[in-house]
């Protein structure tokens, strides 16, 4: 017979909080555990993610957290030697940069990554927050994902901080984040194709509901209207950042009677794919196409010809969303909320060069 667990150590006096100009008092657990009509054992089971809580218990106790804005003094919080590091989609070179500098950052820390997978929905499942309360990692770092309400008031019932990096959305103004400066990238490659001469200049497009990949086609639009040239949406291509979608998309678009001079592919993925569609159609690259993609991943200056692309600093920003997930984790109370933009660059290859002359 196991003895019971005992109570978290907790004041047994009401403490109070600064709540939108007023003062709102913030229950004990013992509190919550008489008004869930459970012992405060079993509300410590649920703050700790303990799995031997029945489920219509543990919503209950976490309903009265949440309304209540339990959160656990960062002292009562024992951490596991953990970042937590969750991808929508772990698949493609992009996200083995992004793994190396959290890496870089958690080693330096001595720490050590859990890698999750949410298999392409926006943010992860219930499932998985259970699973991170339980673990009690230092931090979450959430790539091109977000978290719903639950999921938030979970892991900050628990004070265990988090950051999006590259948020697919809106994250919020009061959740920390690190992107980088998708729209000048944009604009830059668009500008860089205008400026060696072309006037049918197509874009492939990543997911509409990514702020990043509306971003990098809002830059394409400004530049070509700073240019005094018509935007036409016929030759702007819906994508995904994957590499079948610029091969589809690009035949399509380059088997057009009026075919585009050049594609701003969206992301480097793409423009591999791009890559592979006008070498079926027998379009040299820059000859009869140039090509600008986004990214600058490791294998864009050794594709033939090397790629023309947009660097987004994925290493960087992935360091400076490690290390502000763990200052958050160091600060008491509620730190504010920190948006963070990297600089985009353009690194000219020899993907692009002048249009054919009456092309």
């Amino acid at each position: 017979m196991t003895s019971p667990e005992p109570a978290e150590s907790r004041p047994q006096t009401r403490t109070q909080t600064r709540t939108q100009g007023r003062t709102a008092q913030t229950a004990t657990l013992a509190e919550i555990a008489r008004e869930a009509g459970v012992s405060a054992p079993t509300v410590s089971k649920v703050l700790n993610g303990r799995a031997d809580v029945a489920p219509a218990t543990r919503a209950r106790v976490e309903g009265l957290l949440r309304a209540h804005g339990y959160r656990r003094r960062r002292a009562e919080a024992t951490r596991s030697p953990l970042i937590d590091l969750v991808f929508h989609e772990l698949e493609s070179a992009w996200a083995m940069e992004v793994i190396r500098g959290v890496e870089n950052v958690a080693r330096d820390a001595g720490l050590s990554v859990v890698l999750s997978e949410s298999a392409g929905r926006l943010t992860p499942g219930r499932t998985w927050a259970d699973q991170v309360a339980a673990r009690r990692p230092h931090g979450v770092v959430l790539v091109l994902s977000g978290l719903d309400a639950s999921q938030r008031a979970l892991l900050t019932s628990r004070s265990i901080p988090f950051v999006v990096m590259d948020p697919a959305g809106d994250p919020g103004a009061d959740v920390p984040s690190i992107g980088a400066t998708n729209w000048q990238g944009g604009l830059a490659a668009t500008r860089h194709l205008v400026e060696l001469g072309h006037r049918r200049i197509s874009a492939i497009t990543g997911p509409s509901q990514m702020m990043c990949s509306r971003a990098r086609i809002d830059g394409y639009r400004a530049a070509l209207e700073t240019a005094g040239l018509p935007v036409d949406p016929t030759l702007i291509a819906d994508g995904d950042f994957h590499h079948e979608a610029g091969y589809r998309r690009g035949l399509e678009l380059l088997r057009r009677p009026d075919r585009p001079t050049a594609v701003f592919a969206g992301n480097d993925l793409q423009a591999l794919g791009l890559y592979e569609a006008a070498r079926e159609l027998g379009l040299r690259i820059p000859e009869d196409l140039s090509v600008v993609g986004f990214d600058d991943l490791p294998v864009a200056p050794l594709v033939g010809p090397p790629l023309t692309t947009v660097r987004q600093p994925l290493t960087e920003m992935a360091e400076a969303a490690a290390r502000l997930v763990l200052d958050l984790g160091r600060e008491e109370g509620t730190p504010a909320a920190t948006r963070v933009e990297l600089a985009t660059s353009l690194v000219v290859r020899s993907s692009t060069g002048a249009p054919v002359a009456g092309s």
